[in-house]
């Protein structure tokens, strides 16, 4: 993976396999007046769906400021870094607060992290259509 910009749907092999390492990211969200708001986050990224999975609980400023986008959804980013190496997600965001869909996060969360998420009745799942990607590595 060199610097460049990334076609999210048809991702090259090394900038999928590192999404599938154990990184932490962060995600970048906006607070109403603008500011960034940025955490440190598990992610998933599923590049058939070009979707990228955040799980979290209904209360938090994250899942706050996504809602607060109204539908359409909020523009967010995510990254993880090792090194010289990173990579960037960004696109449209949404709560979902599906069961599927929050078990579907919480799956695919385990399969990368290789630990089950705690229990935690409130948690819902930031999707984001991922529309752009970057990577250097």
């Amino acid at each position: 993976m060199v610097k460049h910009s990334v076609d999210p749907a048809a991702p090259d092999e090394p900038f999928l396999a590192f999404w599938r390492e154990r990184h932490l990211c962060t995600l970048t969200t906006l607070r109403r007046d603008g500011t960034p708001h940025v955490v440190p986050v598990g992610v998933t990224y599923d590049p058939g769906t070009r979707l990228a999975r955040v799980i979290t609980s209904s209360t938090s400023a994250k899942a706050a400021h996504v809602r607060a986008a109204g539908p359409d959804g909020a523009r967010v980013a995510v990254c993880q870094l090792d090194g010289r190496r990173w990579a960037t997600l960004e696109g449209r965001a949404r709560v979902r607060t599906e069961p599927e869909r929050v078990a579907e996060a919480e799956r695919r969360y385990a399969e990368r992290y290789e630990r089950t998420p705690r229990p935690n009745p409130s948690r819902v799942v930031i999707e984001i259509e991922v529309d752009r990607a970057l990577g250097h590595g």
